[in-house]
């Protein structure tokens, strides 16, 4: 899904807008002191977007590695929803994420050909970095976490938030690298022992998936990529509109070439192309009278995209979307939004050693 970052419309309406999406991580609401960014790009030098420059000097913490660079004016608004959106989605995306892969990770992990620094993971699309502060303390052993964003403010959170220690007590690290995802090479992820995303998969287009099943698998690395959307939704009580409004979001999903609801097996078959071994599990948001706030604002983000696809729902829409609003905040909606988590486990090369 694409992450909308405008303001929430007010209820009732049903805003011209894509779809409250799950292409970045929840985080929890901080506010930055100094936003940082180590500017290394992911293009190899074709990103549409030019990598921030380097400062001189470099400001040490101790489980943070960052490069200090001019304090940004962050961007009136949006930001600010974005940041909001994250965090709540952050609990719904840790109870949704699949426990079942974390065992055959760890079997995929031990195999690989040890670091004298630890495991080094990717973590892509990192928004404020919810996958670490989810993963990193469910492995044992030193960690150091490379968090890649296109966004240096959303850098800047996962940095500050990131987890201090592993299952083990071992010490977790993290620097941040801004560039372009879209053309991730190789040489990106060298010496990578993991690569991570979330909510990632359904925002890239088939070539990209492509690109980034290759990149890990020259790697050498498992991939451990969740909470793609399934295009399946289940709301309880049942609405005569509901699988209109689900096949319009669908299709806007899809719009521009992105994959949206057909990510994971796209994925997979991308991977298992390049010798992988695939597994998939169900992880969905299970959204009830204690997630009002998150589901109000995945409503409103779920009928706008549905409406933005076919403007000829509009006026049904807006009722529609008056109605489960009304029935969220009287603790009577239950939601089921279905999502699917991924683990590549890539045939180890000398790529980590």
């Amino acid at each position: 899904m694409s992450t909308s970052k405008r303001p929430a419309p007010a209820a009732g309406s049903v805003p011209v807008r894509s779809g409250l999406g799950e292409a970045r991580d929840a985080a929890s609401p901080l506010v930055p002191a100094a936003p940082s960014d180590r500017s290394v790009g992911l293009s190899g030098g074709g990103s549409d977007r030019p990598a921030g420059r380097r400062s001189e000097g470099a400001a040490e913490r101790p489980t943070v590695r960052l490069r200090e660079a001019p304090v940004p004016q962050p961007p009136a608004g949006p930001p600010r929803y974005a940041l909001e959106w994250l965090r709540l989605r952050e609990p719904a995306d840790a109870a949704a994420r699949a426990h079942d892969l974390i065992e055959p990770l760890r079997a995929g992990l031990a195999r690989l050909k040890g670091r004298a620094d630890g495991l080094v993971v990717h973590d892509l699309g990192c928004g404020t970095g919810s996958m670490g502060r989810w993963l990193a303390p469910l492995l044992g052993g030193p960690q150091h976490w490379v968090l890649h964003d296109r966004d240096p403010y959303l850098l800047h959170f996962a940095a500050v938030a990131a987890p201090r220690a592993a299952a083990d007590g071992s010490r977790v690290t993290v620097e941040t690298r801004r560039g372009d995802l879209a053309r991730l090479t190789p040489d990106a992820l060298t010496g990578a022992a993991l690569v991570t995303a979330s909510a990632l998969l359904d925002v890239l287009t088939a070539a990209e998936v492509g690109r980034l099943a290759a990149a890990c698998t020259a790697a050498g690395c498992p991939a451990l990529l969740t909470l793609s959307v399934a295009g399946r939704v289940g709301l309880t009580p049942a609405h005569p509109l509901d699988a209109e409004i689900t096949e319009a979001f669908n299709d806007h999903q899809r719009r521009t070439g992105m994959l949206g609801p057909d990510a994971v097996t796209t994925a997979a078959e991308a991977f298992a192309g390049h010798g992988a071994t695939v597994r998939a599990h169900s992880s969905p948001w299970r959204l009830g009278p204690g997630e009002g706030e998150l589901t109000a604002q995945w409503l409103r983000g779920w009928v706008g995209a549905a409406v933005e696809q076919r403007p000829e729902l509009r006026e049904r829409a807006g009722r529609y979307l008056d109605e489960r609003l009304a029935a969220c905040a009287a603790g009577e909606l239950r939601v089921i939004v279905h999502h699917t988590d991924l683990l590549a486990l890539c045939r180890p090369t000398g790529g980590t050693s």
